[in-house]
């Protein structure tokens, strides 16, 4: 893995910042659905800063939905991103995800969400490994490693996930899959490849930097 550039005044490495940056906004999928339909639903996405510290962690509220239903987005969920001897991923549940729908559009909302309010996913850690496009420009690849479950409470049940993303400063892919238990199989999600999504908003001015 590439060697951090050490952190900066404030305790984040150039990566994790310039990470951050390129996460925090608003993206959509238009043309691969456009080009591909049968495979992939034409979404928006949105990864907002989080007003909170956990530990040296910066924290998105990230959720998504289909254009045909902007008004009802699911799948809300905090994203942290920390270092301390390599750069990570680490995936939060919120408790009462209903309580923040809608906050993609809304950021006001999320002034009202409190540590409390949200919980770790233990296996769901990613780790993020870069390479430099320029000076100060980064591609990042951040996947689960081989052995780790990636689970959490639905319904009564848990529901297992296959998380990774690569981003750029232009776009975002994502190779979110559900997973069967049973079987391994993946049943929705990235199937067929990674969903991929340009930027149409940025956010990164909302960062707590």
């Amino acid at each position: 893995m590439p060697q951090s550039h050490g952190p900066d005044k404030i305790g984040y490495s150039p990566e994790l910042l310039a990470l951050a940056r390129y996460l925090a906004g608003e993206f959509e999928n238009r043309e691969q659905a456009i080009s591909e339909p049968v495979w992939y639903v034409h979404l928006r996405l949105w990864h907002r800063p989080v007003p909170l510290f956990l530990d040296d962690s910066l924290l998105l509220f990230a959720e998504q939905a289909s254009l045909v239903n902007l008004d009802q987005p699911y799948r809300q969920r905090i994203i942290g991103l920390r270092q301390s001897e390599s750069l990570q991923i680490q995936y939060y549940r919120l408790k009462e995800p209903a309580a923040f729908q809608g906050a993609g559009t809304a950021p006001e909302c999320l002034q009202r969400l409190t540590p409390d309010q949200i919980e770790l996913l233990p296996g769901c850690t990613l780790n993020v490994t870069w390479q430099h496009l320029q000076p100060s420009s980064y591609r990042f690849q951040a996947f689960l490693t081989a052995e780790a479950r990636c689970c959490f409470p639905y319904q009564g049940e848990l529901r297992y996930v296959s998380l990774g993303f690569e981003a750029s400063p232009d776009d975002f892919l994502s190779y979110d899959k559900g997973i069967d238990p049973a079987t391994g199989k993946a049943l929705w999600g990235a199937i067929m490849g990674p969903f991929r999504f340009i930027k149409r908003q940025d956010f990164s001015q909302e960062l707590p930097i």
